[in-house]
């Protein structure tokens, strides 16, 4: 066998080995890695980038680089149609340069302020049926060897099964979200339960909006289902065959809740290693729930409206305008006319989100569903611990409906959840209920406890009350207790206190 003979089966031999990571590919970083290092190590070529094309932008940026100055690559962008490579992107038509100072497209600018001398480019258009999303280069083959046509028809190949992997990835990682937001309406779905007068005429309310883009405000007390009824609204949409986007303003420190909802480019800031997609652009052609909205620092508030007048934003750190296609719907359990008069929210912007505005009841005002809703409750904890038809006694069910339930729906699921665990198994009984079970008196005080202990162990139990009754949301909590909302979060890291 000749040794032309030989490199090619050891050419063909690589090849398989990449397709047949492509069919199960699982990290697309790794695979394209693969893909470049194993096309550079064939074309002897001293450095190699695979770009891909913002299909927002309509510029290229570098994914994967080899080469003594790959790092200083990656902080480069292209325009469609600049250079070799925006060229061959542009028109989808490969390109062999063998003497790049010879030829017009080509644009020297990158070269120079990485210090590396270009001799000669080889690059090839990336298709996923017929359309361009991307491009790879090799660049200097090594010794003062040229790049022939037959490595044209070779890195053609790589160029095919790189567009196979992007594709497969992207369609595993659609199908990874959708099964996520298909699990999330299975999982939500008919639990909006109730036959009360009030919980009706949400509902209908909610199904009137649904096929409209109007942006939705749900008001409501914590625990009552607010983002149940998006869901609701989501799924009845024509936006439904995409899953919904949720970001809880509250759960966010301030500090990163625009990086959350904007995302980054890449460099923006230290260890911004990677262009991170935001939520207005996961949402796009979709619906974005805002929860707690009101958690939002005016600043903040600002940049959210300009993105409900305008439709457009801007990655942190990026000058590159990006439109979106958003249906919002907000919710806060705050009083907003009060936050409004107060100068703590901004006007425009609640008129912005209030042009349907829903209101969800607290359970005490629909009491006679409580007993649809415990039941409900019941037969999912009851499946999930190996428990066969589990019945509530009348007793519970007096005491249940009896107690005010401040911490709404989400106080009941837990309270049944725990009469599940700690039941019978047979069925709920008023001693399986924790509204009462002691949780703090006289009798857990131990002697030769010291005053410092005491104290800390009533803190604890204060906290975990007054948490408790406001379904777990700190400021609401904080807010009862007379104190100040980021105190109330040292407290329950001290005390290790689990919510």
């Amino acid at each position: 066998m000749t040794p032309s003979a030989e490199t090619k089966d050891l050419n063909i031999s690589q090849l398989k080995n990449i397709f047949n990571w492509v069919s199960s590919v699982q990290d697309l970083n790794q695979l394209l890695e693969l893909i470049l290092h194993t096309g550079s190590r064939i074309m002897h070529a001293q450095a190699s980038s695979l770009l891909l094309l913002d299909q927002k932008t309509r510029k290229l940026y570098f994914k994967v680089t080899t080469g003594i100055q790959k790092d200083k690559v990656k902080k480069f962008e292209v325009n469609m149609g600049q250079g070799i490579v925006g060229h061959v992107a542009q028109t989808g038509e490969p390109l062999l340069i063998a003497d790049v100072s010879k030829d017009s497209r080509w644009y020297r600018d990158i070269s120079d302020e990485i210090g590396f001398k270009t001799r000669s480019i080889l690059c090839v258009p990336m298709k996923v049926k017929g359309n361009v999303i991307g491009a790879i280069e090799f660049i200097n083959k090594a010794g003062k060897e040229s790049f022939q046509t037959s490595d044209l028809e070779l890195l053609n190949v790589f160029s095919d099964v790189a567009a196979l992997a992007i594709a497969n990835a992207k369609k595993f990682q659609i199908a990874e979200r959708e099964n996520k937001g298909l699990k999330q309406a299975l999982g939500f779905s008919h639990q909006i339960i109730g036959e009360s007068r009030d919980i009706r005429d949400v509902v209908a309310d909610a199904l009137k909006v649904a096929d409209s883009k109007a942006s939705t405000l749900i008001l409501g007390e914590s625990g009552t289902g607010k983002e149940l009824l998006a869901r609701l609204i989501h799924q009845a949409s024509s936006r439904r065959e995409r899953y919904m986007v949720t970001l809880n303003c509250a759960a966010v420190p301030e500090t990163l809740l625009e990086d959350e909802l904007f995302g980054h480019e890449k460099g923006s800031f230290t260890g911004a290693s990677e262009r991170k997609t935001g939520k207005l652009e996961l949402a796009d052609g979709s619906t974005l729930f805002l929860d707690e909205i009101a958690e939002m620092s005016p600043a903040m508030q600002a940049k959210v409206l300009r993105v409900l007048q305008d439709g457009i934003f801007y990655r942190v750190g990026g000058n590159t305008p990006i439109s979106v296609d958003i249906r919002i719907i907000a919710a806060t359990n705050q009083n907003i006319a009060e936050m409004i008069k107060n100068g703590t929210f901004r006007e425009d912007l609640y008129y912005r989100l209030n042009v349907v505005e829903l209101y969800m009841p607290p359970l005490r005002d629909r009491k006679q569903d409580i007993l649809l809703i415990a039941r409900h409750f019941v037969d999912l904890f009851q499946k999930e611990k190996g428990h066969f038809q589990i019945n509530i006694s009348p007793a519970a069910l007096d005491i249940m409906t009896r107690y005010d339930w401040p911490g709404n729906v989400r106080e009941l699921r837990n309270a049944i959840e725990r009469a599940v665990v700690m039941g019978n198994g047979r069925e709920i009984l008023p001693e399986d209920l924790p509204m009462l079970t002691p949780r703090n008196s006289l009798s857990t005080i131990v002697y030769g406890t010291s005053l410092q202990e005491a104290m800390d162990h009533f803190k604890k139990e204060f906290i975990r009350v007054n948490l408790r009754h406001a379904g777990g949301n700190r400021t609401k909590a904080a807010a009862a207790m007379g104190i100040q909302r980021t105190y109330l979060s040292r407290l329950i890291s001290r005390y290790a206190i689990k919510e």
